[in-house]
Order: C-alpha cells, then structure tokens, then sequence
C-alpha cells in the first residue's frame, strides 16, 4: 500500500505560452495560460477536499528558455498523526514542455497523490 502523499505544486504565473487540454477527464480542451492553470487547479484542488494535502506556490517550475507553461510537482509523506510535517520531498516531478502530453490538467494532482483515480493516461499522438 503506497503512503498517503502531500503535494506542493509550483507554477510561474509570469510564464509565457498557452496549452490546450482538458481540465477533467473527458471534458472540453480549454487554452489555458500559467495564471489560469494555477487558478484551475486551486479549484480542482477545493472541489475534490484536497487542501490539506495539495499547497500552491508561484515561483520557477523550470524551462524558462521557451514557452511554458510548466508546473513543477513536489511529493512528500502525510505525517502519522500527532507529527509535524518534515520539508524532505520523497519525490517530484516536473511537466516542463509536457503538459499537453497529459488527458486532462486533473492528472497533475492525480498521478502524483497517487489515488485508485490515478490511471495516468497520456494522450497518444495522433
């Protein structure tokens, strides 16, 4: 059984360029630029009671020397109950040029929570 997970997801709202991807699964591709891809998933993140476990942070996600948008993924462990939350990433992740690889924007906070709903499915090329 994988650990529950704690996310701190970083994006540059700053960042030039635009993807087209759903924000769910099946849903409508929408453009949609760093800002909106950050308020998107703060949506997502409060839609689905995540907060506690999923923290935003404006600040370099990478990829800097051309378009973005890109979002960089910390992963650190939910402390047991009664422990304090230590700042020591188990993993990360960066969608950096990769987003539009993704079947929706939903993926960023699914694949790395590492849920059932985590089928992390790519989008095939056409």
């Amino acid at each position: 059984m994988t650990r529950a997970r704690r996310l701190v997801v970083t994006i540059c709202p700053r960042e030039p360029g635009v993807v087209t991807l759903p924000v769910e699964r099946g849903g409508r591709a929408m453009r949609l630029g760093a800002v909106a891809i950050l308020k998107t998933l703060r949506s997502l993140v409060d839609a689905r009671g995540l907060a506690d476990r999923v923290r935003f942070r404006e600040g370099c996600a990478g990829g800097c020397s051309a378009d973005g948008p890109n979002v960089s993924v910390e992963i650190f462990p939910v402390p047991a109950p009664g422990e304090r939350p230590d700042n020591v990433a188990v993993g990360w992740k960066t969608y950096v040029y990769s987003l539009a690889s993704l079947d929706c924007l939903a993926s960023v906070i699914e694949e790395n929570l590492g849920s059932a709903s985590a089928a992390s499915r790519r989008r095939r090329a056409p």
